[in-house]
C-alpha cells in the first residue's frame, strides 16, 4: 500500500506543480532528472496516471484521489494494484466497455471532457471524438519506397506485432521501440495515420517541380512529398531557428537533397524568396493541435478559448504571404492538425475570398480517432 500512495503523492505533486508552460512530456522529463531515487518502473507507473489524469479533461470534478481511481478505471483495460487499493469493485470490473463504465460512475459530463466543443467541424462524431482522449492513440509508421520487404521482414523475425493497414502504413502499440530494428527516417518514418493520408492530395500533383513546405518543422510533410513526387527542387523554412539543423539532418539521413533551407517569419514579407515561384506549396500551418492532444491529453484541460482566434489570425496571415509565390498553375496545399472549423473552414473562406484566382480542388477532414489516431483537416487550391 506504501508504494500505491508514493505514486499519488508523486502524481499530485506534479499536477500542483505543473503549468502548461511546455508540454507535459518535456516536463516531466526534467521532474523525473531530480527523482533519481525512482526506478524506471516507478516513473512509469506515475507518468502514466499523471496522463491519466489529464485524459479526464474538465469531464470530472471531484478531489485528486478520486479523479485518479476514475481515470485509472476509463483509461485502462487491465487489473492493476493502484486501483485494486483504492477501487476494488471497480477493478473488478476494469475489462468493461467504456459506456457501462461511465454509467458505473454516474458523475461524468461527457461533453466538458473536450474543451469548446461546440466549436469543432460538423463532421466529427463528438462523442466517440470525446471518448478517444481516454485511450493513449498508437504508434504509426510509413514504410518508405523499396523498403516494404525488408520491413516486414526485420518485423516479423523479431516478432513485433503490428497491424497493416493500407498503402505501407502500420500500427503499434504505443510504447514499440523500433529504432534498434529499423532505420528511422531512411527504412520508415514515424509518422500518424492521419498525416500519412495527405498523400493522396500530392498524387495527383506529379508535375510539380519546384515545392516549398513553407512550415516544414520536423520535416515530415516534406519527406512524404518526395516520397509520393519523386525528384523535385524542394525549399524548406521554418519560423523556429533552432529547429533548422535537425532538419536538415533528417532530411540527410533520408537521403533527400535540399534545394534551400532558411528560417523565416513567413507572417511578414519573405526577403529569402526574392523573385522565386513555385509549382506547389506546402503549408503545414502552426495551430492549435486540437486533433493530437490522445498525444498530449495535458492540452485538454490548459487550451484557452482565446488561442483559436490566435492561432486562426496567425495562419491568415500566413496564407496570405505565400500564395503569392505560386506559378500561374500552381498549387497550395493547406493542411492543420486542428478540429476547430475557425482554424480550418473558415480559413478556407478566408484563402477564397482574398485569392479569386484560386480554385478550391478537395477538401477533407481526416477522422483519425476510429483507428486511434489524430485527426488532421487537408486542403488543395489551384490557380
Amino acid at each position: 500500500m506504501s508504494r500505491y500512495y508514493s505514486y499519488l503523492n508523486t502524481a499530485k505533486e506534479v499536477v500542483s506543480s505543473y503549468k502548461g508552460e511546455i508540454p507535459l512530456a518535456v516536463w516531466l522529463k526534467q521532474f523525473f532528472a531530480t527523482r533519481k531515487q525512482m526506478g524506471g518502473r516507478d516513473r512509469r507507473e506515475v507518468a502514466a496516471m499523471i496522463y491519466q489524469y489529464y485524459r479526464l479533461g474538465n469531464a470530472v470534478d471531484a478531489p485528486f484521489e478520486e479523479r485518479i481511481s476514475i481515470a485509472l478505471f476509463l483509461c485502462r483495460q487491465e487489473s492493476g494494484e493502484l486501483l485494486k487499493l483504492s477501487k476494488p469493485e471497480w477493478n473488478e470490473q476494469i475489462a468493461m466497455p467504456i459506456k457501462q463504465k461511465l454509467a458505473l460512475i454516474g458523475a461524468f459530463n461527457l461533453t466538458n471532457l473536450f474543451p469548446f466543443i461546440g466549436q469543432v467541424e460538423d463532421g466529427i462524431d463528438k462523442d466517440s471524438f470525446c471518448l478517444s482522449h481516454l485511450i493513449q492513440p498508437d504508434l504509426f509508421i510509413r514504410i518508405r519506397p523499396k523498403h516494404e520487404v525488408i520491413v516486414k521482414r526485420k518485423l516479423q523475425e523479431t516478432g513485433i506485432g503490428f497491424i497493416d493497414l493500407n498503402n505501407n502504413c502500420l500500427s503499434f502499440s504505443n510504447a514499440t521501440a523500433l529504432d534498434s530494428i529499423l532505420i528511422i527516417d531512411k527504412d520508415i518514418v514515424i509518422q500518424d495515420y492521419a498525416s500519412q493520408q495527405v498523400a493522396s492530395f500530392l498524387i495527383p500533383l506529379k508535375n510539380s517541380k519546384n515545392v516549398w513546405d513553407c512550415c516544414a518543422a520536423s520535416g515530415g510533410k516534406s519527406i512524404l512529398a518526395v516520397d509520393v513526387l519523386g525528384k523535385i527542387n524542394l525549399t524548406l523554412s521554418d519560423v523556429r531557428p533552432a529547429i533548422i539543423s535537425n532538419l536538415r539532418k533528417r532530411l540527410d539521413k533520408a537521403g533527400i537533397n535540399q534545394n534551400k533551407v532558411f528560417s523565416a517569419d513567413i507572417t511578414k514579407p519573405i526577403a529569402e524568396l526574392t523573385g522565386e515561384k513555385f509549382d506547389l506549396i506546402i503549408c503545414d500551418a502552426p495551430c492549435s493541435g486540437s486533433g493530437t492532444w490522445g498525444r498530449t491529453p495535458e492540452n485538454l484541460i490548459s487550451f484557452k478559448k482565446e488561442s483559436i482566434n490566435h492561432y486562426a489570425q496567425l495562419q491568415k496571415k500566413i496564407v496570405s504571404n505565400v500564395i503569392p509565390y505560386l506559378t500561374p498553375k500552381g498549387y497550395f496545399l493547406y493542411i492543420t492538425c486542428s478540429v476547430y472549423t475557425a482554424e480550418n473552414e473558415e480559413v478556407v473562406s478566408f484563402i477564397l475570398e482574398k485569392f479569386p484566382n484560386l480554385t478550391l480542388v478537395r477538401k477533407q477532414l481526416i477522422i483519425g480517432y476510429e483507428k486511434r489516431a489524430d485527426t488532421m483537416y487537408a486542403a488543395l487550391f489551384s490557380c
